[in-house]
């Protein structure tokens, strides 16, 4: 499990970095501007976020039960 969560980790730096470099190329070869598509930043770190977190809890309810 500890892997999966170094993958995302890693993962995350390149992945808002081709974010970014795809927001600029929209902003160069579409009429959207920067200031127009910035969100899709924020909406990128917040998912990569949540699925680090996904990842990081096995699945278990974290409630302690034992069968």
């Amino acid at each position: 499990m500890n892997g999966d969560r170094s993958l995302a980790r890693a993962v995350r730096g390149p992945i808002i970095l081709i974010t970014v470099g795809v927001l600029f190329a929209l902003n160069n070869l579409t009429p959207y501007g920067f200031n127009q598509t910035w969100p899709v930043l924020l909406i990128v770190i917040g998912l990569l976020s949540f699925l680090g977190k996904g990842i990081g809890s096995g699945g278990s309810s974290g409630r302690g039960e034992s069968r």
